[in-house]
């Protein structure tokens, strides 16, 4: 049986150990905060200090930044990027290759197309189809 955790050296030369979450596999970095029935798969890291709610699903390819905060049944699609302190509500749809900005908020049921942007700081509500919504 293999090791349930690995050791990456980050860009500064600090080693951050992440363990291989129950549910996926993905790696969950210490200090992060992942619910034992999110799908984190194969692919996906999650940095420390972030919070990921019961049924929410983050992809293979997706980073989950420091302290950023994934609500209940949100999904973060394939190769999307959750920037340091943001937020995605419950519910909510982050589409592939998605970027979501320093602190920015997501609303609760919110849909962020694939390839699309939100820009640091900005708070966004969407309707069902994903059309942008003054917030």
């Amino acid at each position: 049986m293999g090791k349930n955790y690995i050791d990456i050296e980050d860009d500064h030369g600090t080693t951050l150990r992440y363990r291989k979450h129950a549910n996926g596999r993905g790696l969950v970095a210490h200090g992060a905060k992942v619910h034992p029935k999110a799908l984190i798969e194969v692919g996906a890291y999650i940095e420390p200090g972030v919070r990921v709610g019961a049924g929410a699903r983050v992809s293979r390819g997706a980073w989950v930044e420091p302290d950023a905060v994934i609500g209940e049944n949100a999904k973060i699609d394939a190769h999307a990027h959750i920037g340091p302190g943001a937020a995605v509500g419950d519910g909510a749809w982050i589409g592939v290759r998605a970027e979501i900005g320093a602190g920015a908020r997501i609303a609760r049921g919110t849909r962020i197309g694939h390839d699309e942007s939100v820009g640091a700081g900005l708070r966004v509500i969407t309707d069902q189809k994903g059309l942008w919504l003054a917030a």
